[in-house]
């Protein structure tokens, strides 16, 4: 008999197909879960108690996974929010990442990877509370910071301690995806023509400290 142990779940879907097999998945796996199908029923749940991870469709009607996003301000949400799409539709899905979702990933991702890709982000969030956001303290003087979100400062961390993509991805529990459409973000926002501008602005800032 499984004893749900890891924490608890939301799953956002209305396609009783996806949501029951999400739910199957997550339960196996020793998680507590508990489903919505719809935008509003969740918005209304997640904001009197935060579970450990939440996986929200992207395109539900009423509300769509955006606008859920932007309800309950994912950006400074306690718990990683994934975004789950069936289309694969990257700027969609660029668009979550800047509302603040966690990562996200394909319905048609395999099982035993979504798993792993949950439990990974749920111990990178752990440490992350444990050792708080100091970890971007070097960078809190560095001009135009305050225009970055709390995960493009971590981001911007590991590109200043010149970690890959892939290196960046794992330390942070994301998607190298997800890293890259984050690069793009800061590079965007603070004025970098290319990563070796960005690098160079970082140094700079840290020289001068």
């Amino acid at each position: 008999m499984f004893v749900n142990h890891r924490g608890e779940i939301f799953i956002v879907d209305d396609d009783p197909v996806a949501r029951v097999g999400l739910c199957g998945v997550f339960a196996q796996a020793g998680y507590q879960v508990t489903s919505f199908i719809d935008g509003e029923t969740f918005v209304v749940a997640a904001r009197k108690r935060t579970p450990s991870c939440i996986i929200l469709d992207l395109y539900m009607p009423g509300r769509s996974g955006l606008e859920v996003l932007r309800d309950i301000d994912a950006s400074n949400y306690p718990a990683p929010i994934f975004i789950a799409s069936g289309r694969g539709d990257i700027p969609t899905a660029v668009a979550a990442i800047k509302y603040g979702a966690f990562d996200f990933f394909e319905k048609r991702l395999d099982p035993s990877e979504l798993v792993e890709r949950v439990r990974q982000a749920l111990i990178v969030c752990q440490q992350r509370q444990h050792r708080g956001y100091g970890s971007d303290a070097p960078l809190s003087s560095f001009p135009g910071s305050e225009l970055l979100t709390k995960r493009e400062r971590e981001v911007l961390a590991q590109i200043a301690a010149s970690a890959t993509n892939k290196e960046a991805a794992r330390n942070l529990g994301i998607s190298t995806r997800t890293v890259e459409i984050h690069r793009a973000h800061i590079m965007d926002k603070l004025g970098a023509k290319n990563s070796v501008d960005l690098a160079s602005k970082v140094l700079a800032s840290r020289r001068s400290a």
